[in-house]
């Protein structure tokens, strides 16, 4: 159950930025905020990669996934419809969307418009990638490396490092290492408190940025951990009474969140010239899970996607292709993880004013 929620916010950083900034893309037939779109993350915005690899469970390549997505066909994205790196790139006024990084569309004139390097079930730890079998941070830093190389062979040096500087990077990773790493595995679990354990992600996410810096970002939106003790799966493994949202695990939630926060004003001192906004997500969807009638949704109790009143799995069991809901615009949840299109789109919303800094 990982980072989903990471993926509201990114997108609504940039409606108002619309007004004030334009940017000529880099195939000069489309007229852009930013030339390119860099997704790095876990499911919240995996559009496709764990499609290709072979040993991770964690897919979303069967029905009913997508099907409110373009051709009602699945496409990796667990979802029943876009995700915010989707909605993102539509306010930002791409035609097409930045490809999985392992899919056949990541090529050529494609790679003009960004890439997406995320991978269901990754991490800032990258123990966490490896327990699932998914693309670990490292890895996804490493595939960057090689899309730079790709980039400067298809429009030349000087074209891609344009692209490279100007382009908007989002980041969401978190949820999976608490939820499908620290609180099930012994091995880390009895060696660090959730406290220390936070700290170490959040070194983790200072190398990233630095790491990123050094390769040319200077554009890059990250999202904090949102209430995870709220998610429909989380209540049902982790709790032990009750039915509200898992309240230590919201505590620890929000202990991370204020010590990336630190973090990040420590790395706008370290780095020149970088922007860098953390979007808080956690109170946009705490307050949305709460009170769900507020934003004209019947249910935030569980999925859409035929998780019943407990989910019996984290994702869409395929048994279920044509056991979801009828019209998931009531749903906050998709999945017993994953928000539903309609969700992702009223938080991006609540979040317009918090990534305007990145475009300035």
């Amino acid at each position: 159950m990982e980072g989903v929620l990471c993926q509201n916010v990114i997108i609504l950083i940039f409606a108002l930025a619309l007004v004030n900034y334009t940017v000529v893309a880099q195939d000069s037939s489309s007229t852009t905020v930013v030339p390119a779109l860099i997704s790095f993350g876990d499911s919240a915005l995996d559009v496709g990669n764990n499609d290709y690899l072979s040993r991770t469970v964690f897919k979303s390549n069967y029905p009913p996934y997508g099907r409110d997505f373009g051709n009602q066909k699945p496409t990796g994205r667990f979802c029943n419809g876009k995700l915010v790196n989707d909605i993102t790139a539509d306010t930002l006024g791409f035609t097409t969307y930045p490809p999985a990084y392992l899919s056949p569309q990541a090529t050529g004139k494609n790679l003009l418009i960004g890439a997406n390097f995320a991978s269901a079930a990754s991490g800032y730890d990258d123990r966490t990638a490896f327990l699932r079998h998914a693309i670990s941070l490292s890895q996804q830093l490493r595939y960057y490396k090689e899309y730079q190389s790709k980039l400067a062979a298809v429009t030349g040096s000087s074209k891609a490092a344009f692209i490279i500087k100007e382009a908007l990077y989002l980041a969401c990773f978190g949820t999976a290492d608490f939820l499908q790493n620290y609180y099930v595995n012994p091995k880390i679990n009895k060696i660090y408190t959730p406290d220390q354990y936070s700290t170490y992600l959040v070194g983790k996410y200072t190398s990233f940025i630095k790491d990123l810096y050094a390769l040319g970002a200077r554009r890059v939106g990250v999202t904090a951990l949102p209430p995870m003790g709220c998610l429909p799966a989380a209540k049902t493994y982790f709790r032990s009474h009750g039915k509200g949202c898992v309240s230590r695990i919201n505590t620890d939630a929000q202990g991370f969140n204020k010590k990336l926060n630190l973090a990040t004003q420590q790395l706008k001192k370290q780095l020149p010239d970088i922007k860098i906004a953390v979007f808080d997500i956690y109170k946009p969807l705490y307050d949305l899970i709460l009170s769900p009638a507020t934003n004209g949704f019947l249910d935030a109790t569980k999925g859409c996607c035929g998780t019943g009143a407990i989910p019996v799995s984290l994702f869409c069991n395929r048994k279920y292709t044509t056991g979801s809901c009828r019209n998931a615009s009531e749903y906050v949840f998709w999945d017993g993880v994953h928000f539903t299109e309609t969700a992702n789109q009223i938080i991006s919303d609540s979040l317009l004013f918090q990534g305007i800094s990145l475009l300035g």
